[in-house]
């Protein structure tokens, strides 16, 4: 059995058109969903570089996609998306016809109690993509930063408006003990909520507080930020760049890029003259976001938050 079920899989490959023969990069690989459909596409004859933190998941896409596609190209690197030249230069691959990134944490990840990403099941404080690596652990974080940087965290990548009173709570609590587990941290964030707003809230208190401490931990928003500085001299022209986000920091990221990238001028618009050399490198090909059908969420609750954006590389740029 899979345990992940993948996004906007036919909105992917309407905006990605990928084609036998072309070269793509798929920077979250996960489980393979995405790769996989790729494959099946162009009738295992693209070209697909699989990139993910996770060696597990590596593993088990790689394992899932070679089953399914024996004589397909797909090679897989341990390796953070931002950092896609390197294993790109390994290949002797010098441009992309379209790139890929599901920017969502993964149901296995989620379900694992061992990872820490959830309070659904007791584990350690860790949330790190690579839990086999030696980078900062939510554990760390959590008991370690002073609370004015706690608040900022929360603030920033969990928009929670309690962020202070939660990082005063949290402060608090570490006091007597270190916050060691999921559910210590779940329970120290409950009781900052205060009761009335508790009742009222759609989702468990503390969601917004693990969702900005697995972004923190790993880094995700200045993932995005490098990857977008580089991906577009990798395009070819008419070169497709699609990106699935779940937290409006990030879309908003994606948003503002292409906004950017598809100008001819970034100067001042009261500026007489154009003095940023700037020049359009991508047309935007979604005008909004494209979010998930009502018969998916029903199918796949996660896909909810999903939202699309796609843009492709300006010929003679």
């Amino acid at each position: 059995m899979i345990p992940h079920e993948p996004v906007l899989v036919e909105q992917v490959l309407e905006y990605l058109q990928p084609r036998p023969g072309g070269r793509y990069l798929d920077g979250t690989l996960g489980f393979g969903g995405h790769a996989l459909a790729v494959l099946e596409k162009t009738d295992g004859r693209a070209e697909i570089l699989g990139l993910d933190r996770d060696q597990d998941a590596l593993n088990a896409a790689m394992d899932r996609l070679i089953r399914a596609w024996p004589e397909a190209r797909v090679i897989a690197g341990n390796e953070r998306f931002s950092r896609f030249p390197l294993p790109m230069q390994k290949l002797g691959w010098e441009a992309l016809d379209g790139a890929l990134l599901d920017l969502g944490v993964s149901s296995h990840q989620v379900d694992s109690p061992e990872r820490g990403f959830s309070f659904l099941r007791d584990g350690p404080l860790d949330m790190r993509m690579d839990p086999r690596g030696t980078g900062l652990t939510a554990r760390e974080v959590v008991n370690s930063y002073p609370p004015r940087q706690l608040a900022k965290i929360i603030g920033q990548f969990g928009e929670d408006p309690l962020a202070g009173r939660i990082a005063r709570h949290i402060d608090q609590a570490r006091r007597s003990a270190p916050i060691e587990t999921t559910l210590e941290l779940a329970r120290v964030v409950e009781a900052a909520y205060p009761p009335a707003r508790r009742a009222k809230s759609r989702n468990h208190p503390a969601t917004r507080t693990f969702q900005a401490l697995r972004m923190f931990v790993n880094d995700e928003a200045g993932e995005l930020a490098e990857f977008l500085k580089q991906i577009v001299p990798f395009l070819v022209p008419e070169g497709r760049l699609v990106i699935i986000s779940f937290h409006s920091l990030e879309d908003r990221m994606v948003k503002r890029f292409f906004m950017e990238q598809a100008k001819a001028c970034l100067c001042p618009p009261r500026q007489p003259f154009c003095l940023c050399g700037h020049k359009t490198t991508m047309r935007i090909l979604t005008k909004k976001p494209v979010t998930a059908s009502s018969q998916e969420v029903a199918a796949n609750p996660r896909s909810r938050s999903a939202k699309l954006r796609a843009a492709c590389r300006v010929s003679g740029t």
